[in-house]
């Protein structure tokens, strides 16, 4: 029989890779993804995603979508009562991991397995230790695509955001930049790929800056009627 697990989706291009690894064990069932939005801009938690775009990616690639609402100045232990709530509703429908897109962050997997262990759950990390040059290229040429969504300024300039992920964008990123941006320094909305069933059609809309930090890029969602070819990526 299959193990029950959950999936924590991002919506960007680590998650994407992450659910295309492990969708090749036959020993996994996939219950749902589980996303955390940021309740008062209606947005995907750190990407800075319209949730409805969420929700395009979710039936896009079939699976049942569970979102985790937090407030927008959340606190560790509003997330954490969150999130253990969440864990312990799945854990009596038979859920005993999360597959996680992490890559080589140890203090973050820790921190995870820590917060799973409360409820007797196991993290799994298929993309874990994996060199991240070697995983970015491989996304590209699996045929995923994605757009940056936010860029850190203190490691990435904010020209980056609203860029399509491709050679060109990983020949031009800084040195000391993380290809798959494992740092923080830039995250991503895929919205083309293997696991896809059609493509999360949108234009990309305003560019902001924040908290004299963070620049974020708006993407806007576009009906298919009022859509033609690729989605206006900049």
């Amino acid at each position: 029989m299959a193990e029950k697990v959950l999936f924590s989706w991002s919506g960007g291009k680590d998650s994407a890779l992450a659910l295309y690894e492990i969708r090749k064990r036959q020993d996994i069932e996939i219950i749902s993804l589980i996303t955390t939005v940021t309740e008062d801009y209606d947005r995907i938690s750190m990407h800075g995603v319209r949730r409805v775009l969420l929700e395009n990616q979710a039936e896009s690639v079939g699976i049942p979508l569970y979102k985790i609402f937090i407030s927008k100045n959340s606190s560790d232990e509003e997330y954490g009562h969150k999130m253990k709530e969440m864990l312990t509703h799945f854990s009596k429908l038979g859920v005993t991991a999360v597959v996680f897109g992490d890559i080589f962050l140890e203090d973050l997997r820790k921190f995870r397995e820590d917060q799973l262990s409360k409820v007797g759950m196991k993290g799994l990390f298929p993309l874990w230790q994996k060199d991240t040059a070697e995983l970015a290229h491989e996304f590209i040429n699996l045929g995923f695509r994605a757009v940056v969504t936010s860029t850190d300024s203190k490691m990435l300039d904010g020209k980056f955001v609203g860029r399509e992920i491709d050679e060109e964008f990983l020949a031009q990123i800084p040195p000391a930049v993380d290809p798959c941006g494992e740092n923080g320094e830039y995250h991503s909305f895929v919205f083309s790929g293997p696991i896809f069933k059609k493509t999360i059609r949108f234009r990309v809309g305003e560019v902001v800056f924040r908290e004299n930090r963070f620049y974020y890029c708006d993407l806007v969602p576009v009906s298919p009627a009022k859509s033609s070819g690729a989605p206006s990526v900049c």
